[in-house]
C-alpha cells in the first residue's frame, strides 16, 4: 500500500526535476542576462503558480493537454490521466522557485570576472561554463533543491489532470488523502512520516547551501586582507599611544 505510491512519487519527482532544472536553468539565464520589453509580464506570468490555486493550475494543464489542445490534437498525445502529466503538474507548480533562484544567483555574480574571461578570447558558451554557472552554483542548487521538495509535494494540480489512480498515478499525497478518507490514520501517519522527513531533508539542505554562501557569512569572517591589518596595527598602537608618541 505504501511502496507503490512511493515509487510512483519517485517517478514523478524525478522526471519534474529533469523539466524543472533544464527549463528554469534557462530562463533563469535568460532573465538574469537580457533585458527585453515585457521582461515583467514574463517574469509575473512565471511565478503565477505560486500564488494560484493548485486546482487553478491544474485547469489551465487540462486546458494545454486535453481534448482539443495541439498536444492532443496535432501531436497525437494522450498525457491526461498518466503519471507523466502528473509530472508535467509538479514541474509547473515548482518552476517558479528554479527560475528565481537562478535568475538571482546569476545576477549576483561579479560582471568583471566575465568580462576578464571574455577578454582573454572565452566565448559566452565557456564564461557560462566556467565562470558564471561555478560562482553561482550554490543559489542554482538551492533552488532546485526547493523544487524538488516542491514537486515531490504538489495534491491539486496532480489530481486534476492524472487523477488518483491506484498502481498508476496515486503518488504518495494522493494517497495519503485516501488514507485519510477511508479512516486507515495508521498507514497516513506513515506515509506523512515519509513525506515530512525527506522535505526536511531537502529543506536542511538548502539551508546548509544557504548557509555557505559568502554573502551569508559574517562580516567579521569577510574582512580583507588590509582590514585586518589595520584593525591589528590600532590594537597593538593605541590612539592614546602611537609610535612616534611613544618614540617621544
Amino acid at each position: 500500500m505504501i511502496l507503490q505510491p512511493f515509487i510512483l512519487s519517485l517517478q514523478v519527482t524525478v522526471l519534474a526535476s529533469v523539466l524543472v532544472l533544464v527549463s528554469g536553468l534557462s530562463l533563469g539565464i535568460f532573465l538574469a542576462r537580457k533585458k527585453f520589453p515585457g521582461q515583467i509580464f514574463v517574469s509575473t506570468l512565471l511565478n503565477l503558480p505560486l500564488v494560484l490555486p493548485p486546482s487553478v493550475v491544474g485547469y489551465f494543464l487540462l486546458l494545454a493537454l486535453g481534448r482539443g489542445s495541439p498536444v492532443k490534437e496535432w501531436l497525437g498525445i494522450d498525457l491526461l490521466f498518466t503519471w507523466q502529466a502528473g509530472a508535467i503538474a509538479s514541474a509547473v507548480v515548482a518552476l517558479p522557485l528554479m527560475v528565481e533562484s537562478t535568475r538571482a544567483a546569476i545576477a549576483n555574480v561579479n560582471p568583471e570576472l566575465e568580462a576578464a574571461a571574455r577578454t582573454l578570447g572565452s566565448t559566452e558558451w565557456e564564461v557560462l561554463q566556467r565562470i558564471t554557472i561555478p560562482v553561482a552554483y550554490r543559489g542554482i542548487l538551492a533552488g532546485f533543491g526547493l523544487s524538488v521538495a516542491r514537486g515531490l509535494g504538489e495534491f491539486g494540480a496532480t489530481l486534476m489532470v492524472a487523477g488518483s489512480i491506484p498502481g498508476r498515478t496515486q503518488t504518495l499525497p494522493l494517497a495519503i488523502y485516501d488514507a485519510v478518507q477511508m479512516q486507515r490514520y495508521g498507514l497516513a501517519n506513515v506515509m506523512v512520516l515519509i513525506m515530512t522527513t525527506i522535505a526536511f531533508v531537502l529543506l536542511w539542505w538548502v539551508r546548509h547551501l544557504e548557509a555557505q554562501h559568502p554573502q551569508n557569512r559574517p562580516q567579521r569572517q569577510r574582512q580583507s586582507q588590509p582590514e585586518k591589518r589595520r584593525h591589528e596595527t590600532h590594537r597593538r598602537y593605541p590612539k592614546t599611544s602611537s609610535p612616534l608618541q611613544s618614540g617621544s
